[in-house]
């Protein structure tokens, strides 16, 4: 375990073991999966099921708190399965295990907007760098939620902070919320978001669809393929106008671009027109695309008339960026504790002092709203 994970753990005050199923039908995967998980001392085996019918007994008797689920198996399916198991079992994390394919990528992103709380796309065979980072990705993923449910937080989505007020989170919050200052409307809004981030983003989307005069340009953890199918995705749920950016598309307002898959997305402004940029540079923060590089190029283009805005996700994916961005001038919202999957990038933005409202999911277009017309969000 790293020591970033183990601080994560040791802040959440995890006092034992984190609880994991397995539910796959391919012996090969079976294998591997609980030789990686079985070696790791805070984590323990809590069953192992071959279909979705049987995952759904498991879990009810076992209410493990993280469950793997495989999408395509025999019997039931983990798609058909996931409602089941979150009825029997309401408090499991589940982590959709899905193939890099079209069908994959619809019904992870399905599955994500059903209750699902993240995803692992399967490397190709053969491959031992791929399966490295699936194994690295897969124990992070596994600590993360794990640690969310072992402290069973409830979600909320009532107003728990207000600009100036109490913090849910207490001191440790309150005390780094930035006074508002706003020097300059923004131009356009740039979002940040990994693990929850595509339900986050339906909420905060349809917020916004039809009342956003400026575009916003979002960068979500997600390969190549999904990040098409969740762009389709979104416009079919929220009636906004959401695609998948590509390089020298003009930034229209009313308009939210995603950046693609393993390609790092940035923009550039001149003569009143804001440019999108795609760029294939080395991942950050484990992370192509990441959240920093489209920060910081808000930072350098526009300044303190950019508004940023951070979501649920593992990690500290736009902490940096923020930092170009505060520098400059510019407001940052981020997601409150309460409300996010997972408070890893939200959290870090609001330890280190840069963000200026903390606030549920359900208040984030609210607040982007008011910032836009120049009042504190």
């Amino acid at each position: 375990m790293t020591n970033h994970a183990f601080q994560i753990l040791k802040e959440d005050s995890v006092t034992r073991k984190i609880r994991v199923m397995i539910v796959e039908d391919s012996v090969v995967i079976r294998g591997l999966l609980t030789r990686w998980l079985s070696a790791e001392s805070d984590l323990e085996i809590a069953g192992i099921a071959v279909n979705g019918r049987e995952a759904i007994r498991l879990a009810s008797d076992m209410t493990p708190d993280v469950i793997l689920l495989d999408i395509e198996m025999p019997v039931m399916d983990g798609m058909t399965a996931l409602p089941e198991i979150l009825k029997c079992s309401p408090s499991s994390r589940i982590i959709m295990a899905s193939t890099m394919t079209q069908r994959g990528g619809e019904v992870t992103i399905r599955a994500l907007s059903s209750g699902a709380s993240d995803y692992l796309a399967k490397p190709d065979a053969g491959l031992d760098s791929a399966a490295s980072d699936y194994k690295r990705d897969l124990l992070t993923k596994v600590r993360m939620l794990g640690a969310r449910a072992l402290r069973a937080a409830p979600i909320s989505s009532a107003p728990v902070q207000t600009w100036g007020g109490p913090s849910p989170q207490g001191k440790a919050a309150s005390d780094t919320i930035r006074p508002v200052v706003i020097n300059a409307l923004p131009k356009a809004v740039f979002i940040g978001a990994s693990t929850g981030g595509p339900e986050a983003l339906k909420i905060v989307i349809g917020e916004l669809a039809g009342k956003i005069d400026m575009p916003v340009l979002i960068t979500q953890h997600m390969p190549a393929l999904f990040t098409k199918i969740l762009a389709e995705h979104l416009s079919k749920q929220t009636g906004a106008n959401v695609v998948e950016a590509q390089a020298g598309m003009v930034a229209k307002a009313g308009h939210f671009y995603i950046a693609p898959g393993n390609r790092h997305m940035t923009v550039t402004y001149a003569a009143n027109i804001l440019r999108i940029d795609l760029n294939d540079e080395p991942p950050e923060n484990h992370c192509r695309p990441a959240v920093d590089p489209l920060f910081r190029s808000a930072a350098a283009a526009l300044g303190d008339r950019a508004l940023a805005v951070i979501l649920t996700g593992m990690g500290v994916d736009g902490r940096e960026g923020a930092k170009a961005l505060v520098a400059k001038g510019s407001l940052l919202i981020a997601q409150d504790e309460e409300t996010s999957v997972v408070w890893g990038m939200p959290g870090s933005v609001v330890r280190a002092g840069l963000a200026s409202a903390a606030k549920p999911i359900t208040e984030i277009a609210k607040a982007i709203l008011n910032v836009v017309r120049g009042v504190a969000p």
